[in-house]
C-alpha cells in the first residue's frame, strides 16, 4: 500500500508539533502568516476533539535558549488552549526518536497520523517522513503548518513561506503522505458526535 491509500476506519491521532512559545523569541519569528495558521490549527483541533481523535502535543527542547526548559517558553502558544491527551518532548527534528511516541500510538491502535505545527519543512516534514517509514499512514495538513522565510546559504536567494510549503508538499505527496487541508482531513475522519 502506498502512503496515500488511507484505509477507512483507521484510528487516527493529531500530532501538534512545536506549537510553542519558544518560537516567539527567535529572530526569524514573523506574525505574517500567524492568523491563517492559528485559524487552521484551531479548526483542526476542534474537529478532532469532536470526533474523539486524540490530540498529542509535541514540544522541542534544547539545553539552553528559548527552547531550553529553564526559559519557561517550552509551553503551548497562548491561543492553543485545549488540554492535550498527552505531551511528548523531543530533542531531534522528528517526534519519534527517543520520545516514546511510537509506543504510545501503537498501544492505542493508531494507524494514521494527522501532522500539523511549526515548522513546515523541518520538524513537521521530518516527523511525516519518519512516521511513514515506520508504517503509519500520514495526512500532512499543510494549511495547519507554519514556517518563516529562509535565505539560501550559497545563492542568497530568499525563499518565502509559500514556496517552502509548496516544496514540502511536492516532496511528501504520494511518497510519505497525503497532502490535505483542514476540511478534507476532517471529512476523511467522518462525522463528529457534536
Amino acid at each position: 500500500m502506498s502512503a496515500i491509500e488511507i484505509l477507512p476506519g483507521c484510528r487516527a491521532a493529531l500530532l501538534l508539533i512545536d506549537v510553542q512559545e519558544s518560537f516567539r523569541h527567535m529572530p526569524y519569528w514573523s506574525v505574517a502568516d500567524l492568523p491563517a495558521f492559528q485559524a487552521a490549527v484551531s479548526r483542526l483541533e476542534a474537529g478532532c476533539r469532536q470526533r474523539g481523535v486524540p490530540v498529542v502535543h509535541i514540544f522541542h527542547v534544547e539545553k539552553a535558549g528559548p527552547f531550553g526548559r529553564a526559559s519557561g517558553h517550552v509551553r503551548p502558544l497562548d491561543w492553543l488552549t485545549g488540554a492535550p491527551d498527552t505531551v511528548f518532548f523531543k530533542h531531534t527534528h522528528n517526534a519519534f526518536t527517543d520520545t516514546g511516541l511510537d509506543l504510545y500510538l501503537r498501544r492505542r491502535g493508531v494507524e494514521r497520523l494527522l501532522v500539523a505545527g511549526i515548522r513546515t519543512e523541518q520538524c513537521c516534514e521530518t516527523t511525516t517522513r519518519v512516521g511513514a517509514d515506520i508504517g503509519y499512514q500520514v495526512d500532512f495538513v499543510s494549511e495547519a503548518t507554519l514556517t518563516f522565510p529562509m535565505t539560501h546559504p550559497r545563492s542568497g536567494r530568499v525563499h518565502t513561506p509559500t514556496a517552502i510549503k509548496e516544496h514540502t508538499e511536492l516532496v511528501l505527496a504520494g511518497r510519505f503522505a497525503r497532502i490535505v487541508d483542514v476540511e478534507e482531513c476532517l471529512a476523511r475522519l467522518g462525522k463528529s458526535d457534536a
